[in-house]
């Protein structure tokens, strides 16, 4: 049972990990300009 509960927190931790980078990159605030320094908000 405590596997269970542990993996479902995990599961639940890496989800919202992902969901804040997507949103963060939809918003561009992502350091990861792609080769277009030119959309760069100071991230270098």
């Amino acid at each position: 049972m405590g596997t269970v509960l542990v993996g479902g927190i995990i599961v639940l931790l890496v989800t919202l990990a992902v969901r804040s980078m997507i949103r963060d990159k939809k918003m561009g605030k992502s350091c990861q300009c792609g080769s277009d320094c030119s959309g760069c908000k100071g991230c270098h």
